[in-house]
């Protein structure tokens, strides 16, 4: 059962509302809150019924939360490797009553695959770190810098992981930006995993895209399919009814 009090918030924390089967989550003002990449990304993801996923680079748990709540999977678990982020995570899941849909644990990415299982999931999400390398960065271990840059993990570690926690057909699903989306097909073809599906998104009609969401399968054999470009706005502070829709308003 849901818990409606304030007992699971820590100094400095909020709840704030997922617009999903009335589920919140636990963030800091001055951590890395979720954007729209995860929520995106969480909309992009297919969970068939009764399908075990994965969530890497989890974070504070947004996409097991949000996928939990648009899906009839049975189970998910987050690997996160910053214990805040973790803490946070875990108290979210416990005061929406989900304990026994939902697992966030901490730990290296990099360890994935020894830790769960070979092919011990049928699906697996990350909101990988964009940028490459720390180049230039004062403080590599800043939580805003560890989720955007690789300074923890590299994208070809990242899916290496991926590849060998999915079962054989397994999906696959990542969001990224497309300056790195030659890099990404490269990697995940190496790994096993053949791109499937890609859709670019674009803050306005007339902009160049922001985002890539792509889906990759284990073992499959090449073939494609671009969908139509997801528009963001409108106009400024006004979203399409597409993305109204991907939030849940």
């Amino acid at each position: 059962m849901r818990d409606e009090g304030q007992s699971w918030l820590k100094d400095g924390e909020r709840f704030d509302d997922l617009q999903r089967n009335g589920l919140r989550i636990i963030q800091r003002a001055d951590g890395f809150c979720f954007g729209m990449d995860a929520v995106l990304l969480s909309g992009f993801a297919k969970v068939k019924p009764g399908e075990r996923v994965m969530d890497l680079c989890s974070g504070n748990g947004i996409i097991p939360l949000l996928l939990s709540a648009k899906t009839q999977g049975k189970h998910f678990t987050g690997l996160e490797l910053l214990a805040e982020n973790v803490d946070m995570a875990q108290r979210s899941v416990a005061a929406n009553g989900l304990n026994e849909r939902i697992a966030m644990e901490q730990g290296d990415v990099r360890d994935a695959t020894e830790r769960f299982g070979r092919a011990s999931f049928d699906v697996v999400t990350c909101n990988p770190p964009y940028m490459k390398g720390g180049h230039g960065l004062q403080n590599a271990d800043d939580v805003r810098t560890i989720a955007r840059h690789e300074v923890k993990l590299s994208l070809s570690e990242m899916i290496t992981q991926t590849a060998g926690l999915l079962r054989p057909k397994g999906r696959a699903y990542f969001v990224h930006r497309p300056f790195r989306l030659t890099e990404l097909v490269v990697l995940m073809h190496e790994a096993g995993l053949e791109m499937k599906r890609l859709r670019m998104v674009y803050p306005f009609a007339d902009r160049e895209p922001n985002m890539v969401l792509v889906e990759g399968v284990r073992d499959a054999k090449p073939y494609l399919t671009v969908d139509p470009p997801l528009v963001v706005y409108e106009k400024p502070d006004v979203y399409t009814r597409e993305i109204i829709e991907v939030y849940g308003y």
